[in-house]
C-alpha cells in the first residue's frame, strides 16, 4: 500500500505548487488564527482552486464552531476535515452528519496512556492522526516541531487508517514509518525555514524521502 504524504500549513501558491508537483497526496490549510500558518478564507479559496483534482484538500480546525465549518465548506470545498482540538466523539458525529465529509482526528501522544480514548474516536472517525502532545503552555496544539516516542504505537492494531505527525523531516520519517507502520506522514514545521514559512526544496526533499521509505517498506 502506498504511503500517503500530507504537507500541512500551506499558505502560498508557490509552496502549494511545489507540494503538488512533487506528488503530495494531501495538502492542508490551517484555519486557526493563533497559528503562523493560518489562512484567511479569500486566500484559502484561491489555494483550494489551485489544488482541486490534484490532491485531497484538508481543512484543519481547532475546536471551531459551526459557522466556521460552514464558511470553510462554502469557500474551500475541502475533501476532509482535520480536527486538532478537544472535539468529543459526539461533536465529531454531529459534524459528520451535518457536513457529510470524512474526518481525521488528531490525537496528542506522549505516553501509552494517551491512547485510552482511541477506541471511541476510531468508531466515528475515518482516519486518525497521531501527533506529539504540546506543552501545557503552548498556544497551539500542533506544528511545534516536536516528536514523540514512536514506539508507543509499535504493534498498534487499529481498524482505521492512521498517520503520524510531529517533528517529522526528510531525515527521520523513514524511522517513524518503520516503527509505527503508519499508512501516512504529515509534516508542517519540518519543511519550513521559519515558523509558517514553507521552503519549496524542503517540501520536495520530504516527499522524495517519503517515496524512498515507501519502497523500503515493500521490499
Amino acid at each position: 500500500m502506498s504511503l500517503l504524504v500530507k504537507i500541512c500549513g500551506l499558505t502560498t501558491r508557490d509552496t502549494l505548487d511545489a507540494a503538488l508537483d512533487a506528488g503530495a497526496d494531501m495538502v492542508g490549510f490551517v484555519f486557526f488564527p493563533p497559528s503562523p500558518r493560518h489562512v484567511g478564507l479569500t486566500n484559502a479559496r484561491e489555494l483550494g482552486q489551485q489544488a482541486k483534482g490534484r490532491a485531497l484538500k484538508v481543512a484543519l480546525t481547532v475546536d471551531a464552531d459551526d459557522a466556521t465549518f460552514e464558511n470553510i465548506v462554502e469557500t474551500v470545498r475541502p475533501d476532509l476535515f482535520q480536527l486538532h482540538g478537544r472535539e468529543t466523539v459526539a461533536r465529531i458525529r454531529d459534524l459528520k452528519q451535518r457536513f457529510g465529509l470524512p474526518i481525521m482526528k488528531a490525537m496528542p501522544v506522549e505516553t501509552a496512556a494517551d491512547l485510552t480514548p482511541l477506541a471511541g474516536y476510531a468508531d466515528v472517525c475515518d482516519r486518525i492522526l497521531f501527533d506529539a502532545r504540546a506543552p501545557k503552555d503552548a498556544t497551539r496544539p500542533g506544528g511545534l516541531g516536536a516528536t514523540f516516542d514512536w514506539h508507543v504505537l509499535e504493534g498498534l492494531q487499529l481498524d482505521r487508517p492512521f498517520m503520524v505527525s510531529g517533528g517529522l523531516s526528510a531525515d527521520n520519517l523513514a524511522d517513524a514509518v518503520r516503527i509505527t507502520r503508519a499508512g501516512g506522514v504529515d509534516v508542517s514545521s519540518g519543511v519550513e525555514r521559519a515558523p509558517g514559512v514553507k521552503d519549496c526544496d524542503m517540501i520536495r526533499n520530504f516527499i522524495r524521502a517519503a517515496r524512498a521509505a515507501e519502497e523500503l517498506s515493500v521490499q
